[in-house]
């Protein structure tokens, strides 16, 4: 069993808390686009109060750590390990209230080639407690705007987390998936299940345009976030994502297991 000890351990030693490998200023860049509402860097959010680039940073070092001083413009960015961990737990709370109640859930994300084997494991666990995963739209056409210009992909899901291929992929299982921000899968998703007829999640779980496009429609969503993305912590504090986890999210995947492993353990799903 891992404790909150080994895992505070884990989280520095893997560069998921402490010094991360995001500088300071790909962190400050994203927050001035934030205040500027780029649509690249809101990811499907539509925040309802004024944020401006100091309210950005001084939400950032309340939830991540960060350096709540303007005037620090270099270096690598830094996140608290005890915000992760009380941020863990609190999401092992929302999977431990899912599982009580046998209710449906979503999972996907925008880092298929990092995340993926988090939420499968957490898939697995709520599945086994009775949740019905949902997988609604696998195989649609998803057009994003990406910065080489309109791309095509297909939602697909592997163990029940979905996320976007290629259209050019060979065959399904042959390319891990595409990194994206974009909240169109999960709005392709959710559509689906509500043209379908349902049944629709009552708990979504992912990263980036899933937690905070699914946030946005009115859908209880949780999930991890970087520090340079300040969206899902702003959907956080206007009460449209109930937890966001503060880690980097470009590290080594099999890094994350122990977080899902810590996560399925507190809210007693470990299988």
């Amino acid at each position: 069993m891992l404790t909150t000890v080994d895992l505070r351990a884990h989280l520095l030693a893997a560069r998921l808390a402490g010094v991360v490998g995001t500088t300071r200023e790909v962190s400050l860049r994203s927050y001035r686009l934030f205040a500027a509402r780029d649509p690249r860097v809101l990811i499907g959010l539509d925040p309802e109060w004024v944020w401006d680039e100091r309210d950005v940073i001084a939400l950032m070092a309340d939830r991540c750590g960060v350096s709540a001083d303007p005037g620090h413009i270099s270096g690598q960015d830094v996140i608290d390990p005890e915000l992760t961990l009380a941020a863990l737990d609190a999401f092992a709370r929302r999977l431990a209230s899912a599982a009580d109640r046998r209710v449906p859930v979503l999972l996907g994300t925008g880092h298929p080639q990092r995340l993926i084997g988090f939420y499968a494991a957490l898939a697995d666990g709520l599945s086994a407690a009775g949740c019905t995963v949902l997988t609604p739209a696998q195989g649609r056409r998803v057009d994003i705007t990406t910065r080489f210009g309109l791309r095509t992909y297909n939602l697909d899901y592997v163990r029940g987390v979905g996320f976007v291929r290629g259209a050019d992929a060979e065959r399904t299982g042959c390319e891990p998936g595409a990194h994206t921000h974009s909240p169109l899968p999960v709005r392709t998703a959710l559509a689906a299940a509500a043209d379908a007829g349902g049944p629709l999640p009552e708990l979504v779980i992912g990263d980036h345009g899933w937690v905070c496009g699914a946030g946005q429609l009115g859908f209880e969503a949780v999930g991890p976030a970087d520090v340079n993305d300040p969206a899902p912590f702003v959907g956080q504090a206007e009460g449209l994502v109930s937890v966001v986890v503060p880690l980097d999210d470009g590290v080594r995947s099999d890094y994350y297991l122990p977080l899902a492993r810590y996560v399925l353990n507190r809210a007693c799903l470990s299988q």
